[in-house]
C-alpha cells in the first residue's frame, strides 16, 4: 500500500524496454556458461554456510517480524544463512532488482507487490516456484487456495505468496446503536450501505467513505463477478482492452456518486492515514480498509469496532475478494545451492507455526490455513473475533477469473486512471464519462506495453 504511481510509471517504462533484452542475454549467458562447463559458486559464510540475500519492502512491525522469522530459520539448521535486507518501497526495490536481475549478483529472494506479477513473469529474472514444487513433490494443497490462485498462471505457481491481504468494511458499532441500526448486522449490499449511511450521517460524521484508490474499485467490481480487462482478466491471453466501465464498474460509481450527492459520503483523499484517522476520531462511521488494517482500527478507536465483508451490488450474488499484498520471487542466474537455500527458506516460511506468527504480528493472512488452528491464533481470535471475519471472507470467495484478479503489466498506471476518475466523480462529473476516460487511458498504456514487449 502507499505506492507511488508516478515513480512506478518511470520504472515500468524502463523495465519494459529492457525485459526482452535481459531475457535473451540471460539465456545466452547461461548457454555459454553451460557450454564452458563453468559452475556458479554460491556465496558462503565464514563457517561454510550458503549465504543468500532476501530483499523486502516491509518496514515497522513487518520488518521486525521478518527479522525474527529469518533468525528462526537460520537457527533451525546449519546449512544456510538468510540475510534479510530492507530495500525501501516496492518501487525502489524493483528498481534495484533491475540492475542485477538474472545475474549471479541478484538477491536469491525478492518481495514484489501483486501488481508487478505479470512484469516479473516476463522479465527473464526469475525461476518459477513450480520448478521446485515439482522437483520436491511439494504439496501446495496445504496452502490457501484463494491466495494461490492470484499467483498461478496456466496452472503454474510463479512466486510464493507472502504478505496477503484483502479489503474489508470497518464500522463504528457505537454509532450504529445511536442511529438505531443493529451493530451486529452490517450492511451487505450497496443499497444497504446507502440507507445506513443516511441514518449515520450527522453534522460531525459522514456515513461512509472509501479511500480514493484503485484497489478498492477493483474489488467492488470483482465481487460482482465483473472483469477488469479482456482475455478473462488477462489470464488466458495478453489483455488488450479494459472492460471495467461495464455494468459492474458503473454500479460502483453510481453507488459512490449517490452518497456523494446526498452528503453522506466523506472524501478523505488518497492517504491511508487520513481516512483511518477520520474513522478513529468519529468523522466517518463506515469505511473500506485492508484486512491488515483491522488491528490498528481496533487499537486506535475509542469505540467498539465492527468488521464486515465488502458490499456488493443488489442484483448480483457476492463473489468475494481478490488478493492484494506481495509475494516472494526466486532469482535465476544465481548458484544452484543459493536457489536451494531460497527454496528451503520458503518452505520454512509456509509452516503453520511461522505463518501463525506472521499473521499475529502483522495482520496479514496466513498462507497456510493450519496456522489458524495454532493455540496462539485461537486465543487472539477469541479476544478479537473481527480477525476471523477477514479470513471467512477470503475462504468464502468463489474461485473464478473475476476473483483471481487481473494480470496486466501497467496496473499501477491503470490505478492512477481510476484515482483521477474518482476525483472527477466527486467533483460532480458524469459517472460513465469518467469511467470511459479511465478505460481509454488504461487501453493506451496496455497498447504501448504490448507493442514494446513484441
Amino acid at each position: 500500500m502507499g505506492r507511488n504511481p508516478l515513480l512506478w510509471l518511470l520504472i515500468l517504462a524502463m523495465a519494459i524496454l529492457t525485459a526482452c533484452t535481459n531475457s535473451d542475454s540471460n539465456t545466452n549467458s547461461e548457454s555459454s556458461t553451460e557450454d564452458s562447463g563453468e559452475k556458479k559458486e554460491p556465496a558462503k559464510t565464514e563457517d561454510g554456510k550458503v549465504s543468500i540475500e532476501f530483499w523486502h519492502a516491509m518496514s515497522g512491525t513487518g520488518q521486525e517480524s521478518i527479522d525474527s522469522i529469518v533468525n528462526g530459520f537460520n537457527e533451525s539448521q546449519d546449512k544456510y544463512e538468510v540475510k534479510a535486507e530492507y530495500q525501501g518501497s516496492y518501487e525502489e526495490s524493483l528498481t534495484k532488482l533491475r540492475s542485477v536481475g538474472g545475474t549471479k549478483d541478484a538477491p536469491a529472494i525478492t518481495q514484489v507487490f501483486e501488481v508487478g506479477t505479470k512484469y516479473m513473469i516476463e522479465s527473464g529474472y526469475i525461476e518459477p516456484m513450480q520448478s521446485f514444487i515439482d522437483k520436491d513433490n511439494y504439496d501446495v494443497s496445504q496452502l490457501e487456495e484463494n491466495i494461490l490462485n492470484y499467483y498461478r498462471v496456466d496452472g503454474d505457481l510463479y512466486s510464493m505468496p507472502f504478505n496477503s491481504s484483502t479489503p474489508v468494511m470497518i464500522y463504528n458499532k457505537d454509532a450504529f446503536k445511536e442511529a438505531g441500526l443493529d451493530p451486529e448486522k452490517a450492511p451487505e449490499t450497496f443499497a444497504d450501505v446507502i440507507a445506513a449511511a443516511e441514518k449515520l450521517t450527522t453534522d460531525e460524521m459522514k456515513g461512509f467513505s472509501m479511500l480514493t484508490y484503485g484497489w478498492f474499485f477493483e474489488q467492488l467490481v470483482a465481487t460482482q463477478g465483473g472483469l477488469y480487462v479482456n482475455e478473462n482478466n488477462g489470464r488466458t491471453g495478453d489483455a488488450t482492452e479494459a472492460v471495467f466501465n461495464g455494468p459492474e464498474g458503473r454500479n460502483v460509481f453510481d453507488f459512490l456518486d449517490r452518497m456523494n450527492k446526498a452528503g453522506t459520503f466523506g472524501n478523505f483523499g488518497t492517504n491511508w492515514d487520513d481516512i483511518r484517522a477520520a474513522f478513529a476520531t468519529g468523522k466517518v462511521a463506515m469505511y473500506m480498509d485492508s484486512s491488515a488494517g483491522v488491528a490498528g482500527a481496533i487499537a486506535n478507536a475509542p469505540f467498539e469496532v465492527g468488521v464486515a465483508y465488502i458490499p456488493h451490488a443488489d442484483e448480483v450474488k457476492r463473489n468475494g475478494v481478490v488478493i492484494g499484498g506481495a509475494s516472494l520471487w526466486m532469482s535465476k542466474g544465481i548458484a544452484e545451492e543459493e536457489q536451494k537455500a531460497a527454496w528451503e527458506f520458503m518452505k520454512y516460511l509456509t509452516t503453520p507455526e511461522v505463518q501463525a506468527k506472521w499473521h499475529l504480528d502483522t495482520g496479514y493472512f496466513a498462507i497456510n490455513p493450519k496456522a489458524y488452528e495454532e493455540e496462539n491464533v485461537k486465543a487472539k481470535w477469541a479476544e478479537y473475533p473481527q480477525f476471523k471475519v477477514t479470513v471467512d471472507q477470503l475462504q468464502d470467495t468463489v474461485p473464478g477469473y473475476a476473483t483471481q484478479g487481473a494480470l496486466i503489466s501497467v496496473f499501477p498506471e491503470s490505478r492512477q486512471q481510476i484515482v483521477t476518475a474518482l476525483e472527477e466523480l466527486y467533483q460532480g462529473k458524469d459517472p460513465q464519462e469518467v469511467l470511459d476516460k479511465a478505460v481509454e487511458g488504461t487501453n493506451r498504456a496496455m497498447e504501448i506495453a504490448n507493442k514494446t514487449k513484441k
